[in-house]
Order: C-alpha cells, then sequence, then structure tokens
C-alpha cells in the first residue's frame, strides 16, 4: 500500500491513497479538513463498522444501519497519542440477534479490525454496543 501526502498551505495539506482517494488533512484547530489524530480515530471506527457489518449480514442478519460512536483519550504531553478508545456501535435492523451482534462487534475488536490491532498495543480500548430495530 503506498499514498503520498503533499503540502497545500499553511499547516494544511492533501492525501492520496495508491487507489486515488483524497482527504485533506489539517494541523490547525479548527482546520480545513481533520486533523492527523482524528484520521486515525476516524479510520479506527470505519475499519471496525466495515467488519460489524460484514459478519452480521454474513449471519444473514438484517441490518439497515450502523453507527459508531468514538471516545478517545489523549495523552497530555507530547506524544500526544490516544491513551484509551472507546467504540460504542449502534447497530440498527429487523429482528436482530444481541448474541450475533455482539460477537460482530467482539470479533471486529479483537481479531478482524487492523487499525485497532495497531492501535490495542498503545491503549486501552473498549466497546459497547446497542440494538435499534428498524
Amino acid at each position: 500500500m503506498k499514498a503520498t501526502v503533499t503540502w497545500l498551505e499553511g499547516m494544511c495539506f492533501e492525501g492520496l491513497s495508491e487507489s486515488g482517494h483524497k482527504i485533506l488533512l489539517d494541523g490547525t484547530n479548527p482546520g480545513k479538513g481533520a486533523s492527523p489524530m482524528e484520521a486515525v480515530l476516524l479510520g479506527a471506527g470505519g475499519c471496525s463498522a466495515i467488519d460489524v457489518v460484514s459478519i452480521l449480514e454474513k449471519g444473514r442478519q438484517q441490518v439497515t444501519g450502523c453507527v459508531v460512536e468514538l471516545d478517545a483519550d489523549r495523552a497530555e504531553q507530547p506524544p500526544r497519542v490516544f491513551t484509551t478508545l472507546n467504540m460504542h456501535f449502534i447497530v440498527t435492523g429487523h429482528e436482530l440477534s444481541e448474541k450475533q451482534v455482539a460477537r460482530a462487534v467482539s470479533l471486529s475488536m479483537e481479531k478482524y479490525c487492523s487499525v485497532m490491532k495497531m492501535l490495542d498495543k498503545a491503549l486501552g480500548a473498549s466497546s459497547s454496543f446497542e440494538i435499534r430495530q428498524a
């Protein structure tokens, strides 16, 4: 996997992935784009959400929505790494099995999510979920 990050102006940069997708990164708070740490947080949420939906669909669950609320704490001093991270999954669907949703969240957090596997070495991660019937 390859990517490039190009300086645009000030503390604003454009990231370009090998597959041609762009992301605006900004070190100014607030800036024109996500900060690099916000991008990491969003990557963790996206990675886990993809896993959860995929696992549930393979389990023949009728998923109609999935939202991940992320809450992370950062170290006070540089480097300001994440020290804790909680992911709260809100899964919506028809007659969803609580057991299967719990399993999907657990498998993502502990086995499949590549981003979480990297972050897990550096922080305390936790997860929770709720089910909403569509």
